[in-house]
């Protein structure tokens, strides 16, 4: 019953005021772009049938009239062979950080895609892996001190179940020396606009502030971490809201009410900087993969969870194939191409985004509104709130 409630919410009275707010100003680190924003992950393996670079290209203009203003592509650098997991490896298994994985197609490709998604209005960040890397990095071969030993000398995986990967270790200043100059490279030679930091927590925190501040000296970059954690705040943009994510998926199986949420903006609240980005979520390449897609964690409520993470505090993100009603779990060691069919979901991703992106009230930081909770007759199975800036009001 109360799935059934929270689908039929999904009709959403959204009372618009003038939407000719001032554009916000810079503050603190962001790049002012990122004000306005929403995010799309790109799974460039799975997305076309060929699997490149250039393939997914074509899906530029569609992705720029649906709205997206971020590309987060999934990592771009060769996978390692030694350990592999299944046929094609893990994407975050880095054989060397300044190459492109040919899968993909060449650095030119790159290129060409980063510079048609800016012609466009879009930016684009890549996965950075500063965490571990493949067996047969040159890395290992030429630097193992650079990497995590055990008490027989033995370099060793972060995670025993993550065998495919060997651990950085970050006490050394030549690795920092070498990643910085490696997240520096890109920025330069395919003017990418930041970074998606994977498993961002496990890496000392200084040392992303040091390379957030090499990079904002080449030009204002955006980074996202994956990680939840107010402190990291201080080197990066957005971080996950996995806490928001998992409450969502409670209340879509009925086994949180939505009162959660209260208490979960509350924490938001006394934990963040009002400035701090926090990612919100229905998907993303590990739910789909280990998980399930959004229908199978959220069933009906699918689409009513999307509209909350596109209009409470912080920035939405959709996943490749969302906009189509991607319902499998794309297979993450191996090809397995995304069907597109006839994007029936394009019209309601485009309507969500493209209201981020004029209304104030939902802007990201400061510049958007404060979250405010509206009492109904039955808070029980009702979440209803309303955000104001300017002249600008989302109900």
């Amino acid at each position: 019953m109360v799935q059934k409630l929270i689908s039929i919410t999904a009709v959403i009275a959204i009372l618009l005021g003038s939407c000719a707010g001032p554009v916000p100003q810079e503050t603190g680190m962001h790049p002012s772009w990122s004000k306005t924003s929403s995010i799309y992950e790109v799974n460039v393996r799975q997305y076309t049938p060929e699997g490149t670079f250039a393939a997914f290209e074509k899906h530029l203009p569609r992705l720029q009239q649906m709205g997206v203003d971020i590309l987060w592509l999934m990592p771009i650098n060769p996978v390692g062979l030694k350990n592999r997991k299944g046929s094609l490896g893990s994407y975050y298994s880095v054989q060397d950080y300044q190459k492109v994985n040919p899968e993909f197609g060449t650095l030119d490709d790159l290129k060409h895609l980063v510079n048609h998604a800016h012609e466009l209005g879009m930016h684009v960040i890549i996965d950075w892996v500063a965490n571990h890397t493949a067996w047969d990095n040159w890395m290992i071969q030429d630097h193992p001190s650079w990497y995590t030993h055990d008490s027989l000398g033995n370099i060793i995986p972060p995670v025993q179940d993550w065998s495919d990967v060997a651990d950085l270790n970050y006490d050394n200043d030549s690795l920092r020396e070498y990643m910085i100059e490696s997240m520096e490279y890109w920025v330069k030679e395919a003017n990418i606009d930041g970074y998606r930091c994977d498993v961002a927590c496990m890496v000392p925190t200084d040392f992303w502030i040091e390379a957030r501040h090499k990079l904002d000296s080449i030009k204002p970059v955006f980074m996202l971490a994956e990680c939840e954690s107010e402190e990291i705040h201080k080197a990066f943009d957005m971080t996950y809201g996995w806490e928001f994510h998992h409450i969502m998926n409670q209340i879509a199986q009925g086994k949180q009410p939505v009162s959660s949420l209260d208490t979960y903006f509350a924490k938001i609240d006394t934990t963040y900087d009002r400035d701090d980005y926090i990612m919100n979520f229905t998907s993303n390449h590990d739910e789909n993969t280990w998980n399930g897609s959004e229908y199978e964690r959220m069933g009906d409520a699918a689409q009513a969870m999307a509209v909350l993470a596109a209009t409470v505090p912080g920035m939405p993100l959709v996943y490749s194939g969302q906009e189509d009603k991607l319902n499998k779990r794309l297979r993450f060691f191996d090809k397995d191409t995304i069907n597109w069919g006839t994007f029936p979901l394009a019209d309601f991703y485009s309507k969500l985004l493209h209201l981020k992106k004029d209304n104030a009230a939902l802007w990201n930081g400061k510049a958007g509104g404060i979250l405010h909770r509206v009492q109904t007759d039955n808070d029980s199975v009702v979440y209803a709130f309303e955000r104001n800036k300017n002249a600008d009001e989302v109900f």
